[in-house]
């Protein structure tokens, strides 16, 4: 605990563990016991008759039952170091003292033992200091787990921090999970695994988008924006599928790669510019925070904002360029065949 206190990144350190309840050890030397005719019983017997207290019988006084406690007076009990001046009489009937069989050690222990999934714990809670996350406070705590704990301990959270942990993991496999489906149902749609690829590469642009939008506003990575970065991943995908799948058309009627690229990043930049604003526009009022409790969901809205109009700019340059370089060859449509020809546009 004194290294979680040193860490700027906690501040009112504390533990439910407290060695506060003073107790004293009694040890006995066996061999003395023995050489002075005495047993550990009789030991044991002598200091639990003067201060534990023990019931040995019971008597009756005017139709009244009382108990018969063994222990000496409170003035003679009160300090641990009266059990030095009690004596044992050994089976010689000699009188000798504990002092001489017995040695005592001061010590404390906790007055609670608290269990954690039915082991014995310790639970250190503390504050975050200002402008750290609970995922830093995660990463200092297990940092000095590891470095003051030896193997033979376990650490587990609770709390906020529990949660964070649980959120994150379920978070990424659904991230992962979802880039698997929508790269399996565009390969079906388009029949090739090279387009979905070129479809795919929209998704790392809107996170490094989103990534940037929440430092320049000072936000954290957390649930709310964990979620925004999934949800990215169905939103800027349609800018690349209907670039590569109008180019395909193209090719299929006879259009040059390089020229039927050229055609589709032109001729989608309508549709993607009307989806991308409409998306992004829709998710503005969640991303300036209006309303009432809003503001935890600020982050969600900043990712999707953020995201889709970097990814915007940058999709309209790099699905292009990737798809001349990756797309494999395709034959034109035999004569009879369904194609799609587009007009180039007239320029002046």
């Amino acid at each position: 605990m004194a290294a979680a206190r040193q860490d700027p990144t906690f501040q009112n350190v504390d533990a439910n563990l407290k060695f506060n309840k003073p107790e004293v050890q009694l040890t006995f030397d066996r061999l003395k016991i023995r050489d002075l005719g005495l047993t550990t019983q009789n030991v044991v017997a002598a200091v639990q008759g003067a201060f534990g207290g023990r019931r040995m019988a019971y008597f009756l006084i005017n139709g009244r039952q009382y108990q018969v406690i063994g222990q000496v007076e409170q003035g003679n009990r009160s300090a641990p170091t009266d059990i030095s001046r009690l004596y044992v009489t050994n089976s010689r009937g000699e009188s000798i003292p504990l002092s001489a069989v017995v040695h005592q050690i001061e010590d404390s222990n906790p007055s609670t033992l608290y269990h954690f999934n039915r082991l014995k714990s310790a639970t250190v809670s503390a504050q975050l200091a200002e402008g750290k996350t609970v995922g830093d406070g995660v990463r200092a705590m297990q940092a000095i787990a590891d470095k003051t704990l030896d193997p033979t301990f376990q650490t587990a959270l609770s709390g906020s921090s529990r949660d964070f942990a649980e959120s994150s993991s379920n978070t990424a496999f659904a991230f992962g999970l979802a880039l698997m489906l929508i790269y399996l149902l565009l390969a079906a749609q388009f029949e090739s695994f090279r387009d979905p690829l070129t479809i795919l590469l929209t998704v790392p642009l809107a996170l490094a988008g989103a990534l940037l939008s929440l430092w320049l506003f000072g936000q954290t990575i957390n649930i709310f924006s964990q979620i925004g970065m999934i949800m990215l991943i169905g939103l800027v995908t349609k800018n690349g599928i209907l670039i590569v799948e109008f180019a395909n058309h193209q090719r299929d009627a006879g259009v040059p790669l390089r020229q039927a690229v050229q055609l589709a990043a032109q001729q989608r930049l309508r549709p993607i510019l009307m989806t991308s604003l409409a998306t992004a526009l829709g998710a503005l009022p969640i991303a300036l925070s209006l309303g009432a409790a809003s503001t935890s969901r600020r982050p969600l809205g900043i990712v999707i904002v953020g995201g889709i109009l970097f990814s915007l700019i940058l999709t309209l340059f790099v699905i292009p360029a990737i798809y001349t370089f990756i797309a494999k060859d395709r034959k034109p449509l035999e004569l009879g065949e369904e194609a799609v020809v587009q007009e180039e546009p007239v320029t002046a």
